[in-house]
Formats: C-alpha cells, sequence, structure tokens
C-alpha cells in the first residue's frame, strides 16, 4: 500500500488509469470492461479547508469568526468525483471508490461513462445514462457520494428536512400561504 501510495503520489493530480485498481470494487460499482467505461485517479488533499480570507481577519460578527477549524460541507469523495467531472466534461460519472490514502492525499477512483458510444447507447442496462437529464449528476449531489452528502442515506423521523432537499424543504417551512379561506 505505501508503494502504492508512492506511485500515485508521483502521477498528476487527475490522470486516466488503464484499468481499475480495485477491481471486484468496481464492478459492484457498475463498471464493465467494455467500450465506454473509463477509469480516472484522482488524489484529494486531506484535512480541513481554511476560510479565504486576507490576513486571517474574518470582518464581521462574532458569530462568523473562525478561519482554520472549518470543515467542508461536502465529503472528499464527492470533491473528488466534481473535480474529475469538470475535467472531463464530455463523459458521466457513474461512481467512484477509495483506492488508498497517506498523511497528505487522498486517493479515489471515479468511474465514468461515454454517452455517445453505441456500445454504451445500445446497452440497455446502462443507456438510462445517456438521457440529457445527468449531464453533470456529480455536480448536483446525484451519484451516491453526493445524496450521502446530501443526508439521504437515512430514512424516517431524521430525514425531516432533508427531502427532497434541504433548500425545498426549508422554503416549504417558510413561504407565507394566503389561502382562501383562512
Amino acid at each position: 500500500m505505501r508503494i502504492r501510495n508512492w506511485e500515485y503520489r508521483q502521477l498528476p493530480v487527475i490522470h486516466r488509469c488503464s484499468k481499475p485498481s480495485r477491481i471486484e470494487k468496481a464492478r459492484m460499482l457498475g463498471y464493465k470492461a467494455k467500450q465506454g467505461f473509463v477509469i480516472y485517479r484522482v488524489r484529494i488533499r486531506r484535512g480541513g479547508r481554511k476560510k479565504q480570507v486576507s490576513k486571517g481577519q474574518v470582518c464581521g460578527k462574532p458569530n462568523t469568526v473562525g478561519v482554520n477549524s472549518l470543515k467542508p460541507k461536502r465529503n472528499h469523495r464527492v470533491i473528488a468525483e466534481s473535480r474529475v467531472g469538470r475535467r472531463v466534461p464530455s463523459l458521466r460519472v457513474l461512481n467512484s471508490y477509495w483506492v488508498g490514502q497517506d498523511s497528505t492525499y487522498k486517493f479515489f477512483e471515479v468511474i465514468l461513462i461515454d454517452p455517445n458510444h453505441n456500445a454504451i447507447r445500445n446497452d440497455a442496462r446502462i443507456n438510462w445514462i445517456c438521457n440529457p437529464v445527468h449531464k453533470h449528476r456529480e455536480l448536483r449531489g446525484l451519484t451516491s457520494a453526493g445524496r450521502a452528502a446530501r443526508g439521504l442515506r437515512v430514512k424516517g423521523d431524521k430525514d425531516n428536512k432533508v427531502r427532497p432537499s434541504r433548500r425545498s424543504s426549508y422554503l416549504r417551512r417558510n413561504r407565507v400561504k394566503l389561502r382562501r379561506y383562512r
């Protein structure tokens, strides 16, 4: 594992792989060794994210102070998927999985699909991803990691404010409804 992480560190931040490092995991997540399926590997810097403010000074109310101990809303895997999706905008992100980590980086492999390839368009199991509604699904939180980051893994009394999304739930609860008979 240490040698593999060393090798990943020497490669570019986002690069294409000839084949998955974890073939059993990739196949569990929908990968097939056929034309139209692509694997990209990406590394993400670990840890929290500093607030981008000049001289480390937050000019505002006391409840907005803090520069160092801030954590991103989305997890590392979602960030990895979104970066790969921006790098190759003509492909669609299907899923992703962890392949390694060291003290500085986490490494993920992202499964992408070419929606214009006939091998994909003619395959009834996967050609749903060719529809235009699935463009950049990784940037809208529609992949498996994105749904987990949105809190959609839980059901029941713990998802009162997350379905169908936090924004729509907030608007529904705070909209002024002036019904005729009230």
